[in-house]
């Protein structure tokens, strides 16, 4: 693998994937400037305690000035201003990424605000922890990992070269998708989980006291994993269900019907059907590991 490196990077969002790019970014000099931008000053102040840029700003178009990538983390909701904001202040020749979960809304949003010589890369590294914030940041999260680019079909090759090299230097495994099929991919290995995981627990948060505490003190029966998934950023995943919501309510059709007949199983007494179906998910959670993706 060439080695990437970059003159000034400017982190629009400054998150868990953000952080942990900046982190990447340090560690390997990537970049002779960092600068991150974020709308709370708690959050920046987090940035200069940590060390994660050596700029911050709460002004997208300042952070982007003379940058030659600028990478956006924020969630899904703010793309279409920040890229009003930042498309007059972006410099010929820029990279323009993101590390958003929903590909089509990425493209739709930000696309029409960027200048002629300025090149969209839409991204996203299919990494991450519960957790959220600077603090939450750490180099190592992309490691053996995959990331997806979703390249426009007049897109520049070697802008798409270079991020494809960024994400390798942090350690993943890099894949170009089309944006639908990737919104679709997407929709049942991520967005309906954390769909399931938020009305699991959110059922369980409406049973009476004293069986709630008992869900509680025997969690580890796997309620525990649910209750893991559904602590992640509640804004970040009120943007991805909306600005997904034909994928991810398709697959959802497609859950309900198949859930139905785990019901009607049940109900039934058809033990064989169950078995079958575990054996099924069973050999699907072996290749994960086997994956490394576990």
């Amino acid at each position: 693998m060439s080695e990437v490196h970059f003159a000034r990077a400017a982190l629009i969002g400054i998150g868990l994937v953000g952080s942990s790019l900046a982190h990447v970014l340090r560690r390997d000099k990537l970049a002779d400037h960092i600068v991150a931008c974020a709308r709370r000053p708690e959050t920046l102040a987090a940035v200069e305690r940590l060390g994660l840029a050596d700029t911050v700003t709460r002004d997208p178009a300042e952070a982007v000035k003379d940058a030659d990538l600028v990478v956006i983390g924020t969630p899904l909701s703010a793309y279409a201003e920040i890229g009003r904001r930042v498309g007059p202040a972006l410099a010929p020749g820029a990279i323009l990424t993101d590390v958003g979960s929903v590909k089509g809304a990425a493209i739709r949003d930000l696309a029409p605000s960027l200048p002629p010589g300025v090149h969209l890369v839409p991204g996203h590294p299919v990494a991450g922890t519960e957790h959220s914030g600077p603090e939450a940041g750490f180099a190592e999260m992309f490691r053996d990992r995959w990331c997806i680019l979703t390249p426009l079909p007049e897109g520049d090759a070697p802008a798409l070269d270079k991020v494809t090299r960024l994400w390798q230097a942090a350690g993943m495994k890099v894949v170009t998708m089309d944006p639908e099929h990737h919104d679709m991919v997407l929709a049942i290995t991520s967005h309906l989980p954390h769909l399931i995981a938020y009305t699991i627990v959110g059922t369980a948060t409406d049973l009476e006291d004293t069986l709630k505490s008992e869900v509680i003190k025997f969690s580890a029966g796997g309620f525990r994993d649910f209750t893991r998934i559904a602590a992640s950023d509640p804004v970040m995943w009120r943007d991805v269900f909306l600005n997904n919501r034909e994928a991810v309510l398709e697959m959802l059709q497609r859950f309900t019907e198949d859930l139905t007949a785990l019901q009607r199983a049940i109900r039934w007494g058809e033990g064989d059907k169950l078995e079958d179906l575990f054996t099924r998910t069973r050999a699907i959670r072996r290749s994960i590991i086997e994956a490394k993706q576990a």
